[in-house]
């Protein structure tokens, strides 16, 4: 599989959502932009943190015609819970395969107290309404990133 780059069409892809729906990039095509992040596990600080902040400024989004949507490897059950304590007014993908995980290559080797292991980079993707890659962010900071993102969304 070929690694996805700026400017390049993302290959279509789907996945089961939260509030029992399901996320097809398809349906987006000439519709929205779309934000799509990519974080480690539900309720955890950094993870928390990051949901918040672009739940904070889900306004500014959708304002530019963007939606968000968050995925990591967790259960839907566990999604439905994360969403719904944390209020996000977005949907989060599973992808406990991890198939679009490897789409997007963010399954990487992580260490944490000296022990190695394979997990999600935090990693943040823009897409535009013609399914064009025009904006990635990886190895993400949490502090600032949001402001970040929703600047490169007005800016599309």
């Amino acid at each position: 599989m070929s690694k996805l780059s700026v400017g390049q069409a993302i290959p279509t892809f789907s996945g089961p959502a939260t509030s029992e729906t399901t996320f097809n990039l398809a349906d987006f095509s000439g519709k929205s932009n779309l934000v799509i992040y990519f974080y480690p596990k539900d309720s955890t600080p950094g993870c928390t943190t990051e949901g918040q902040n672009f739940r904070d400024l889900h306004d500014g989004f959708k304002a530019n015609d963007t939606e968000i949507f968050g995925i990591s490897r967790d259960t839907m059950r566990r999604h439905e819970n994360f969403k719904a304590k944390q209020s996000f007014p977005f949907e989060l993908i599973s992808d406990e395969d991890e198939t679009i995980c490897k789409l997007f290559d963010v399954i990487k080797l992580k260490k944490l107290y000296g022990k190695e292991y394979l997990g999600i980079e935090r990693s943040t993707f823009l897409i535009d309404k013609d399914g064009i890659l025009r904006n990635e962010w990886r190895k993400v900071k949490v502090k600032g990133h949001v402001d970040e993102v929703l600047e490169a969304v007005k800016n599309l």
